[in-house]
Order: C-alpha cells, then sequence, then structure tokens
C-alpha cells in the first residue's frame, strides 16, 4: 500500500493559502489514485511543532557518543524527564517521516526561507542518526520521493532579477539530500508572483503570475497520479 504525509506550514489557514490549495489538489488527487488508508496530514500551523530545548540537545549528542543508534535504542540513552518528554515529542514525527513513501510538503516562502512552523518540524526531526539503517549504515528515506510546492509573492526562478534571494530551495534541497533522500526522488514546484492579483504595483505580472500556477498545478496532478519512488525501485 502506498503512503503519503501531507505537511502544511502556511501562517494563512484561510482558502486564500496558495500553498494549501496547492498540497490540496495534490492530496485529493493521490487519494483519487491510492485510496486513502495510506494518507496522514499533520498542519504544522494549527498544531506547531515545540523548538528544541536543552534536552533535546543533551540526548542528541549522547546518541552520537554511541555512533548508529537505531530509533529503538534512543529510549535506553534518556538520562531524565526532560529528556524523555523532548523524545515523546520526537519520536512520532520521525515515525511518521519513515513511514511515507511520499512525503508532500507546503512551503510558502517567508522572507526568502521556510516558516518558522516548517524549519521546527525540519529541526526536530532531524535527530542525529535517526534516517540511518544502523546495521548497514544506508539511507532508510533513500527510496521516500520528495514533493515540496513552494509559493512565492514575487519571482524568484532561474533567470529572474532574484534568483539569488530564494535561500528556500537550496535549503531544502540540502536538508533532504542530507537525511538520504536521492536527488532523482525530490520534486520542487513553485507557483510565482502569487501576489499579483493583490499589490498594484505588480498587478502587470497577473499574466505571468496565471501561467506559473497553472503549470504548478499541471505537474502536481502528473506528481499524484505517477508511481511513488518505493513502489518502482
Amino acid at each position: 500500500m502506498s503512503s503519503l504525509l501531507h505537511l502544511d506550514s502556511s501562517a494563512d489557514r484561510s482558502g486564500d493559502s496558495v500553498s494549501r490549495q496547492l498540497t490540496a489538489l495534490f492530496a485529493d488527487t493521490w487519494r483519487a489514485v491510492h485510496g486513502p488508508a495510506g494518507y496522514r496530514y499533520r498542519d504544522l500551523a494549527a498544531d506547531p511543532v515545540p523548538p528544541l530545548d536543552t534536552a533535546y540537545c543533551s540526548l542528541g549528542r549522547r546518541v552520537e557518543q554511541h555512533g548508529l543508534v537505531p530509533l529503538s535504542g534512543v529510549d535506553m540513552l534518556i538520562e531524565s524527564p526532560a529528556e524523555k518528554r523532548e523524545w515523546a515529542r520526537t519520536r512520532p514525527l520521525v515515525t511518521e517521516l519513515l513511514e511515507a513513501d511520499t512525503v508532500l510538503v507546503g512551503a510558502p516562502m517567508y522572507n526568502y526561507s521556510v516558516s518558522a512552523s516548517l524549519k521546527a518540524w525540519l529541526d526536530r526531526v532531524g535527530f542525529p542518526g535517526v534516517f540511518i539503517d544502523a546495521e548497514t549504515g544506508d539511507s532508510l528515506l533513500q527510496s521516500t520521493r520528495l514533493v515540496v510546492i513552494s509559493t512565492r509573492g514575487g519571482a524568484y526562478g532561474p533567470g529572474t532579477p532574484r534568483e539569488a534571494w530564494d535561500f528556500q530551495t537550496p535549503c531544502l534541497r540540502a536538508y533532504f539530500g542530507k537525511q538520504g533522500m536521492a536527488e532523482e526522488g525530490m520534486n520542487f514546484v513553485s507557483a510565482e508572483m502569487t501576489l499579483a492579483e493583490l499589490v498594484p504595483h505588480l498587478n502587470r505580472f497577473r499574466p505571468l503570475a496565471a501561467a506559473s500556477l497553472a503549470a504548478a498545478r499541471a505537474k502536481l496532478t502528473a506528481l499524484a497520479t505517477a508511481a511513488t519512488r518505493s513502489a518502482t525501485h
């Protein structure tokens, strides 16, 4: 059975959020093909992941000192109630990610990078060694497919004046690559100029915004109906 982990991180939980509209399109299309059983949703704005604290860092360093520790072995290294609390907050998120064949991330651009809610999730699930097979040293995410939907108020794509201002895509590509996801399994879909309908001085870019949104919708529909990497590799 195929499985999808759907993450939204837009602070705007109304129907106006373009990133939420696009993740919903992907998820609805995916469920129509694969059925609802393998679908899991997490709204990082409605249910924020707590930021890291000293106990998380202390437990993480202890785990690193022991080399490759399997997920089930972290409990034996806990030394305080605070560390137990932090691991209880972390392990379900890690397990959720490990169980997904496809990970769908709604990532609106905030100040040229990702939202604070998404960053908190990235920090917490990036616990030392949890995505490495303790026996082989291979990544447990090497067959996981990633679909990142990036929405931007302006234009930051290749060839645009602000291309170098996009710290979002490189950050997410490097992060998930470090966790072991294969480059060919990572898909980044952008909808640009989303503010063209609202901001007067951007109104002239409405055709560009409409074209970008249509292209994003078409690409996401194709990705949602395609077989997952784990099912084909």
